[in-house]
């Protein structure tokens, strides 16, 4: 299932007891769905590190190449956020795929310790 994407800036906020995944080039946070079955994400590409608008545009388009690429491992139960830093125009496609597979799993893995 496709996701669809977050637009509203007050959806793009995680409580502080959020699930949370820390990598070199982005960060992965989820929040409960705000609608039950419909299942989202959000890009945040912040000017402040990106000062130019085609660096933010090639960062938005690595990371939704990586997300479909990843997509099946992302929980139904939540919305997610990634946040990219400055180190992420240093990754290749193949190694930010991993990153990302790897952060989904730690929080699939956090998710389940706290179901127990």
């Amino acid at each position: 299932m496709k996701r669809k994407t977050i637009r509203k800036h007050f959806d793009f906020i995680c409580p502080h007891d959020c699930l949370m995944a820390r990598g070199s080039a982005l960060i992965v946070k989820t929040k409960p769905l705000k609608i039950p079955c419909d299942p989202r994400y959000g890009l945040v590409v912040s000017k402040r590190d990106f000062k130019l608008a085609t660096e933010r545009n090639h960062v938005k388009r690595l990371l939704r190449d990586w997300i479909a690429y990843n997509e099946d491992l992302m929980l139904n139960d939540f919305d997610y956020v990634f946040i990219a830093n400055r180190n992420i125009l240093s990754v290749n496609r193949e190694t930010g795929r991993q990153e990302i597979k790897n952060l989904l799993n730690k929080i699939s893995k956090k998710f389940q310790d706290n179901e127990k």
